[in-house]
Order: C-alpha cells, then sequence, then structure tokens
C-alpha cells in the first residue's frame, strides 16, 4: 500500500483544488484493495454537470475546470477497464411524473426549475443524444461497451432509490472507488449509503466538483465529510495507481 494509507504526524497536506488539509489529525484507516471484490462507482458523469454547455456550469464550471474533474473521471474510467474492475454507473434522470412531486428541498427544486437531466420518460430516448442528460461524449466508450453496469436513476441524491447496492452485492463487491458528481450532494450521499451498507470506500477527492456561489463552498464542506467518513480520500493518480497494482 502506498503512503496514503497511513496517517503519522508526518504527513504533508494534501490539495485537491483550491484547498489545502492536513490529514495528520485524523485516523486514515486504508483501503487494500482485492480484484474480486472491488468495483469503480462513478455518480452522474453527465454533461448538466460536467459540460460547459450544462445547466449547472456557472456554479460547477471552475471547480471542475480547478479540479481537471473531467480529466480525472476519464482516468479513473480508462484505469477501470485496462484493469478488468467492474466499473458501475450511477445516473440521474428526472421524468415528468418527477416534476409533480408536492415538495422539494432546495436544490431539489432548483434542478426542477432548471430542468436538469430531463428526459422525456424512461422508455423514450427522444434527443437524448447530447442533451444534459447525456454521458460526456468522451466517456461513452467506456460507459456504452456492453460491459459498465448503468444502475436505475437515482432520484434525489442517494443509492437508496437506485438498485447500485443490489447490483453490487449480486457481483460480490464490498470495496468501492467512488466518484463523479456532485461532491456534497450525490457522491457524499453516496458515500453515506454505501458505508451503511456495509462497504469499504475509498473516494476520488480531484474526480468531483461541486457549486460554489457567494457563502457556500460544496467541494470544501464535501471534502471536509470525505476525509472523516470514508476509509481514505485518493488522488486520480493514485487510485489509477492503486487499481493497476491489483
Amino acid at each position: 500500500m502506498s503512503d496514503s494509507t497511513t496517517a503519522n504526524a508526518d504527513q504533508p497536506s494534501v490539495v485537491y483544488g483550491s484547498g489545502r488539509r492536513t490529514d495528520a489529525a485524523i485516523p486514515r484507516p486504508g483501503l487494500e484493495l482485492h480484484k474480486s471484490n472491488v468495483a469503480v462507482v462513478v455518480t452522474d458523469p453527465q454533461n448538466d454537470f460536467l459540460s460547459p454547455q450544462g445547466v449547472t456550469w456557472g456554479v460547477v464550471g471552475q471547480n471542475v475546470t480547478e479540479n481537471k474533474t473531467v480529466e480525472n473521471i476519464g482516468q479513473l474510467l480508462a484505469a477501470s477497464k485496462e484493469n478488468d474492475v467492474p466499473l458501475f454507473i450511477s445516473p440521474h434522470y428526472y421524468y415528468p411524473q418527477d416534476h409533480k412531486w408536492h415538495f422539494e428541498g432546495a436544490l431539489e427544486r432548483l434542478m426542477h426549475d432548471i430542468k436538469m437531466f430531463d428526459r422525456p420518460s424512461a422508455l423514450d430516448l427522444t434527443d437524448f443524444t447530447g442533451s444534459g442528460a447525456d454521458w460526456l461524449e468522451q466517456y461513452k466508450p467506456f460507459i456504452n461497451d456492453g460491459e459498465t453496469v448503468i444502475t436505475s436513476p437515482h432520484k434525489i441524491y442517494g443509492p437508496e432509490t437506485n438498485d447500485l447496492v443490489l447490483q453490487l452485492r449480486k457481483r460480490g463487491i464490498d470495496q468501492v472507488i467512488l466518484a463523479g458528481m456532485s461532491a456534497n450532494l450525490c457522491v457524499e450521499s453516496h458515500l453515506r449509503e454505501l458505508l451503511e451498507q456495509g462497504f469499504e470506500v475509498a473516494v476520488v477527492g480531484d474526480a468531483t466538483a461541486a457549486a460554489q456561489v457567494p457563502g457556500y463552498d460544496g467541494y470544501e464542506a464535501a471534502m471536509t465529510n470525505f476525509r472523516f467518513l470514508a476509509s481514505d480520500l485518493w488522488s486520480a493518480e493514485e487510485a489509477v495507481e492503486q487499481l493497476s497494482a491489483l
């Protein structure tokens, strides 16, 4: 295992984006990967989050750019395929019936208002290609290869409303390398539920990003909670190294 999995007083600061944090004060259990039961899970690798044409780019774009999130997710997707590690995608789609909910939380309301991830129905792909709900074009060879597991959509933030845990369990997987969008929403919610379900989870801190608006920094909030909760917090480079060593 690399030094990233061992906490000690001499451990250097970890830097992602514009943030800097020192790890010595918090235990770092680490994650010793076993090829037979590890998977890469990526949430919402979709245009509305990761493309300059996406509806959220105005609030996430700077953080996506600083972190090189698009490139780092791409490295993780490639490494999963190159090293024969199962890849799972947990997407976000909204159908017309979802816009008839009687109540929403703050960002649920926003997502509905800006028509984020909209599709005409679960069985209708009209105008899907290139839409905000579609994958980034450069990710399609990895996701649409017939091997990647694409779960049913999560509806708010966590996998409680989709079949991700079922799909992982059916493959005998209990270790997850987690990345995707958005850091303090879907990624963190997936982390929390996977931990409650008994999975070991390492989060790839620069293969995610979040909204940053005056007075609120979703990425910094997520990074704090990732370190408090996850088995480990890796960079994309560290994650690729770990996968390549299997």
